[in-house]
């Protein structure tokens, strides 16, 4: 009952969000339309003229004064949900209308080019014709400016750059186990061509891709790439209302089943949890030289107290040794973030540690934990 409560509250804030601004839905339907098709609405005419009738008071009479979305937007998500459906003649009219209203070449082909690595390469081509088919006749230069920014060499950095602030690691542990590293290769492909091909081209910053990649998992049903891309879209700054705006965008095209399980989603997402980031976690195992432990803990008891009385961002350094093997050193590390243990290994006193101690340390494994209780502090 709950969670039904959150979903209907995430619908009407979604609804309510300009409610003031709203215009009767006869009156939006033919500012809209004509505003984007440069014709008019509500005609009458037709084989079928009840059911147009109906249609254009409900896409563009309700769903675009529904959020808090600019018309620019609202096609660039109809253009992409269009191509992942593969409804190629309503594509060509909604290009038109996306170039009517602001809506650039290079962002057009650019929201086209981001559905590969979700739709494949045949689908994205049957867009880009239909893209390339209206640029012609509109007497727009083909081809259009290269957006490209990586090389071979750095393609799969730049792809890391952007993914693992996002995502992590999530791929690669999802497709653990294949035979032959196979899930390995698919996760590069993902971090090279995904992000490093297609998510480093200019025409779009991130923000603006993530918003658009949703309507497009949201039309596809990836529901388990929603969930993650959720969170994404949150760390980027857009909020569960604009979320919510953007799948309410999409329903009249994908129909009510898809829609309402994506917004549920969305209702069940923890929008504060995720924007607090996590603390760092990780035990370090040490085995050092026998002959010199005691130099050694001289310089870690000296990094150690260094640490916890200059770093505000190091919360906990508790190291501890075995009993039986005394040069067998366990150190619980954790750190309010991964910003702040990137500073705490750069620091004066750390560096004189690492530096110090090289030649005594004959074994070193870091290990990164996943906290089983979130947010237990240490008394």
């Amino acid at each position: 009952m709950k969670k039904i409560l959150l979903l209907l509250m995430l619908i009407t804030l979604a609804i309510n969000s300009n409610a003031q601004d709203k215009m009767n839905r006869i009156d939006a339907t033919k500012q809209n339309y004509r505003t984007l098709f440069g014709g008019e609405a509500l005609t009458g005419q037709g084989n079928d003229p009840e059911m147009m009738d109906i249609l254009q008071k409900f896409i563009f009479g309700e769903i675009f004064q529904t959020g808090n979305l600019d018309i620019k937007t609202r096609e660039m998500i109809t253009c992409i949900t269009l191509t992942a459906m593969q409804t190629l003649p309503q594509l060509k009219a909604h290009i038109g209308a996306a170039l009517n209203v602001g809506v650039t070449p290079v962002e057009v082909r650019e929201l086209i080019y981001m559905c590969a690595p979700f739709i494949g390469f045949p689908k994205t081509l049957n867009a880009l014709s239909v893209a390339n088919e209206i640029f012609t006749e509109r007497g727009i230069a083909l081809p259009l400016e290269s957006m490209g920014t990586v090389t071979e060499e750095n393609r799969k950095d730049r792809g890391t750059e952007i993914q693992q602030p996002l995502y992590g690691n999530a791929i690669k542990n999802a497709l653990r186990g294949l035979p032959d590293n196979l899930g390995d290769e698919v996760a590069r492909y993902l971090t090279e061509f995904g992000f490093g091909d297609i998510y480093t081209r200019k025409g779009f910053d991130i923000q603006t891709r993530e918003l658009l990649l949703y309507a497009l998992l949201t039309t596809i049903e990836a529901d388990s790439q929603l969930r993650s891309h959720t969170v994404s879209n949150i760390k980027l700054g857009n909020d569960k209302a604009t979320l919510a705006a953007v799948v309410i965008q999409t329903l009249p095209y994908i129909g009510f089943p898809p829609a309402m399980k994506v917004l549920r989603i969305i209702a069940d997402t923890k929008e504060q949890a995720i924007r607090e980031e996590p603390n760092k976690v990780r035990l370090s195992k040490i085995v050092v030289d026998t002959n010199r432990l005691k130099e050694y803990n001289a310089y870690l008891k000296e990094e150690i107290e260094a640490s916890m009385a200059l770093e505000k961002g190091v919360l906990t350094l508790y190291a501890t040794a075995e009993k039986e093997k005394p040069n067998h050193i366990t150190i619980l590390e954790i750190y309010e973030n991964e910003e702040a243990y990137k500073s705490h290994i750069k620091t004066p006193h750390f560096l004189k540690y690492k530096e110090g101690t090289l030649d005594m340390v004959q074994q070193l494994e870091l290990i990164d934990t996943t906290p089983l209780i979130e947010g237990l502090k240490i008394k």
